[in-house]
């Protein structure tokens, strides 16, 4: 069974903490950060370390490109997905696709949690040029070759954040941020390419977003069966991984301790719950959950995240034309 909670560690190397945390039953995955990189070398090693102790384990880190990217030194230098928008056609934007994703695939990692879906709406402090395109209705035009290009490398795809953050102002690192829009045209604007992309069979994950969408539920999103049963699985008939955006964010402080945050996160119909910065919070969860058992349909969903990657090496990428290709036309014009 893969564990509901995945957790990240503070430094280049596994603590003593570490190592017990991970062994732990309810943790199923890690997520990786700046800080716990420093070359590709220690990267795999320190791959190499967590999967001795936790064979199992799903790797995942936020890869998008611009800037949310946490590995850079010895990786390519990505640029935002809107910049990219701007000069990519639909094959070089597979081949980018591609090569975020063979590149983590190679060190021994399992998925980034990309692509952001949510459309430029030019007010929110966060995703502005995360975002592919302003326009919803364009958007899975330019996503969707991407996401194939990640798919084809083996890696599954895991868009964010349901139904969308281009719209507030609001950073929901900080705070929770408020909509108060009417479900139908939240369903017509910025949650068009999640169904875009779902209607496509081509998005694997979806992580929700910490915002109050109060005509349709005073919960938010990630606490909201509403949202994720009612909406994303039933009326969607989205099949595939839910993912808790990070529950240590100020927007998902109104569910209580931690401890509160995932369990509201789970019974909404989250099938793993993301716990970033926060060691304490770790704690109080595996400690007031210990005993709690996982679904197993969430478990099942959760096997499609690990990688199948197509090339297994970092030495057989470099051995790889396309990879050389593709970082000369990204180099060429940023």
């Amino acid at each position: 069974m893969i564990g509901p909670v995945m957790i990240d560690i503070e430094g280049l190397e596994l603590t003593g903490q570490d190592c017990e945390l991970l062994r732990h039953p309810l943790v199923g995955g890690l997520i990786f950060f700046a800080r716990n990189y420093r070359d590709r070398v220690q990267l795999e090693e320190l791959v190499a370390a967590i999967r001795e102790v936790r064979p199992e384990i799903l790797l995942a880190v936020d890869q998008e490109g611009g800037r949310v990217q946490r590995f850079r030194n010895e990786f390519t230098r990505l640029p935002s997905m809107q910049a990219l928008c701007g000069r990519a056609d639909s094959g070089q934007l597979q081949d980018v696709g591609w090569l975020l994703a063979a590149e983590l695939l190679a060190v021994g990692l399992d998925f980034s949690f990309a692509p952001v879906l949510d459309a430029d709406d030019h007010r929110s402090r966060v995703i502005g040029d995360r975002s592919f395109c302003a326009d919803p209705r364009r958007l899975a035009e330019q996503v969707r070759p991407f996401m194939r290009g990640m798919r084809e490398a083996g890696m599954a795809t895991t868009g964010k954040h349901f139904p969308g953050h281009g719209h507030v102002i609001e950073d929901s690192h900080e705070e929770l941020p408020e909509d108060g829009r009417p479900l139908q045209e939240i369903m017509a604007t910025d949650a068009q390419p999640f169904i875009d992309c779902i209607e496509a069979g081509e998005l694997d994950a979806i992580m929700p977003a910490h915002i109050r969408f109060v005509q349709v539920d005073r919960r938010p999103v990630g606490f909201s069966p509403v949202w994720l049963q009612q909406t994303l699985r039933g009326q969607l008939g989205f099949s595939g991984v839910i993912f808790s955006d990070d529950l240590s964010m100020g927007g998902a402080a109104i569910a209580g301790g931690y401890a509160d945050r995932i369990r509201a996160a789970l019974e909404a119909g989250c099938d793993m719950g993301v716990v970033c910065n926060c060691r304490a919070g770790v704690i109080e969860i595996l400690e007031t959950l210990d005993g709690y058992s996982p679904r197993r349909e969430s478990s099942e969903r959760l096997k499609i995240m690990r990688g199948r990657p197509v090339i297994q090496s970092w030495r057989e990428l470099k051995s790889c034309e396309r990879w050389h290709k593709t970082r000369d036309w990204l180099a060429s014009w940023m």
